[in-house]
């Protein structure tokens, strides 16, 4: 190589790294990612304390990585590239054919106990039924199609150890169990389907005692083919195709009250709004919320049923609407009051504490069931 060639690699090489400045510098920041569906990191406002601290350089590392020019093309491309040397784990999530699944970590042992003995003194200390239900993750029922050697945390074994809670349980892995071969999760996303919710549904009513739900009485609504959900956004998986997704229950006799800033106001079933965003999932009730109540007017004296919950309940929740006057959905992330009381107070007949296994394993907000 001669020194001529040599330096005009050189002089190539930082005219492009001054051109990827000068479009960085050029571009407006972006205060979110949609495709990564979180907020991104802005300028940094410069004091000698942060320097000192080091806090200033790394938000200075972390402003540039997440204001890159192309930033979600260059995250799809070196996944790709991963992808082709043979990897198989892309920021703990698998890729299975053309699925993504979430790897579940080994949880803090102790806070699993303790969210345990939660519920137990949840169940304790109200006269109220308590009914525990833990849905496994597509880790667990669809482990088949992990790659080999793949790892994850065993699920059944915690589902074993909640048997021991003493409180009446629903069998969801086995009824997951029994209808792996269909759609029951999403193919980009963590939740389970519409079709999953449905035979979740079922499984609670089952051990309440309740009517099933028959399938042929549903019409699914297809009202998204676009719908790439967090996995999607997490592994920097992009080429994947995207979801249906499907609503399921009728809205009509359905009326929805939430109290998502604290005070009761009209909502609905399905949030349609949100199928033009990238949380096409929040179109389930409307997304997060401390506090939600399904009133069913077709059926006065049906019984009222608390569902403690995970965003798992909102596709399940207009479903098991089919069956009872009032469906209360309280999570735990936003409400802090106490869980007894409440249910003490609206008349509640059931209370189901329902969560995903790699949620409540993990969530340091069940503490509040105790109170």
């Amino acid at each position: 190589m001669t020194k001529t060639y040599g330096r005009l690699l050189t002089a190539m090489f930082c005219l492009f790294l001054g051109g990827l400045l000068a479009w960085h510098v050029l571009l407006p920041d972006r205060e979110k990612s949609d495709v990564e569906n979180r907020s991104l990191q802005q300028r940094p406002e410069f004091s000698w304390a942060a320097l000192t601290d080091g806090s200033y350089t790394a938000d200075v590392e972390a402003y540039f990585a997440d204001q890159f020019p192309l930033r979600d093309g260059w995250t799809g491309l070196k996944a790709r590239v991963e992808q082709l040397l043979g990897k198989r784990e892309f920021h703990g999530v698998y890729l299975c054919g053309d699925t993504l699944i979430s790897k579940v970590e080994t949880p803090d042992e102790t806070l699993v106990e303790k969210n345990l003995s939660y519920v137990r003194r949840l169940a304790e200390k109200t006269e109220i039924p308590v009914t525990l239900g833990f849905i496994p993750s597509a880790a667990e029922i669809w482990k088949d199609k992990l790659p080999a050697g793949a790892e994850s945390w065993d699920q059944s074994a915690f589902l074993e150890q909640a048997a021991g809670v003493g409180v009446p349980m629903v069998d969801l892995k086995t009824t997951m169990e029994a209808h792996a071969g269909e759609k029951i999760f999403y193919r980009t996303d963590h939740h389970w389907t519409s079709l999953g919710a449905f035979y979740g549904a079922n499984a609670v009513l089952d051990a309440l005692g309740r009517e099933s739900l028959n399938q042929a009485d549903f019409a699914p609504e297809a009202v998204s083919d676009a719908f790439c959900g967090t996995l999607y956004s997490t592994s920097g998986i992009h080429w994947l195709p995207p979801d249906t997704m499907e609503f399921w229950a009728e809205e009509a006799g359905l009326s929805v009250t939430s109290w998502r800033s604290g005070s009761p106001e009209p909502s609905a079933l399905y949030d349609r709004t949100y199928l033009a965003e990238k949380d096409k999932y929040s179109a389930f009730l409307g997304g997060n919320q401390p506090l939600c109540v399904i009133r069913n007017e077709n059926l006065p004296g049906g019984g009222r049923v608390l569902l403690v919950r995970d965003s798992y309940a909102d596709s399940l929740a207009p479903l098991l609407a089919q069956r009872f006057e009032e469906v209360h959905l309280l999570d735990l992330r936003y409400y802090r009051a106490s869980v007894a009381q409440y249910a003490a107070e609206h008349g509640v007949d059931e209370i189901v504490v329902l969560y995903s296994v790699p949620n409540f394993i993990t969530d340091k907000n069940v503490v509040f069931l105790s109170q």
